[in-house]
Order: structure tokens, then C-alpha cells, then sequence
């Protein structure tokens, strides 16, 4: 499984426009290509398995790995993150506006991925 992290990115929307710039700010940030072997898990939303997305994973170097309808399997581990995060962050609480959501969420980030894995 190797090194994980989550990444952020908040916005409207999961159109292929949307999902590219969060893959470019995960590319900025985590520079992968040191690491070598990536493989990137999704879902068959058709932003994911639309032409202009798989050709810039492909460009970047990484594994695109689909799940066949129904399977979760490959998709397990942010499956598990996304619970945990529902979970422990948004079902225990009403809230107020989204930008408190966002707040909150870059908050929750920053501890899984600062202390939650370290643990």
C-alpha cells in the first residue's frame, strides 16, 4: 500500500474540468513522480474515465484503476477514509453554511493526514 495521504479539493460539481484541477494541485503537491508505481483507484463516474483524465494520468505516469459496476474492491481504502471522515466530522454535527463544511474539512485533513497515520 505504500505512502498514503488524503488530498483535498473542494468545489461544485465533479465534472472532468473539476476533477483534473484537483489531480494537478495532487500532482503539485505530492511531485509523484519521484515515487514511482502510482496507481490512482476510482469509481466509473465519467469524469474519471473521460479521455482528457486517463490521458493526463497516463502523462503523469500513473495507473488508472477502475472498478467493474458494483465492485469496491479497488476503491476500498477511500472508501474507509471517506467513512471515517462522514463519520467523525460531518453526520455528528449541523451545519451552518459550506464554507464552515470547508473549514472544517481542511481541519479534519490536516489531522488524518498529520497525525491519524502516524498513530
Amino acid at each position: 500500500m505504500g505512502h498514503q495521504q488524503a488530498v483535498l479539493w473542494c468545489g461544485e460539481g465533479m465534472k472532468t474540468d473539476f476533477v483534473l484541477d484537483a489531480l494537478e494541485q495532487a500532482l503539485y503537491a505530492r511531485q509523484p513522480h519521484r515515487m514511482g508505481g502510482l496507481i490512482h483507484h476510482s469509481d466509473r463516474g465519467s469524469q474519471y474515465v473521460s479521455i482528457r483524465y486517463t490521458e493526463r494520468l497516463v502523462e503523469a505516469g500513473i495507473e488508472p484503476s477502475v472498478g467493474s459496476k458494483g465492485d469496491s474492491y479497488d476503491n476500498a481504502l477511500a472508501e474507509t477514509i471517506n467513512g471515517l471522515y462522514k463519520t467523525e466530522l460531518i453526520y455528528c454535527q449541523s451545519w451552518k453554511s459550506r464554507e464552515a463544511v470547508e473549514m472544517a474539512t481542511l481541519d479534519w485533513v490536516h489531522w488524518y493526514n498529520h497525525w491519524f497515520l502516524r498513530t
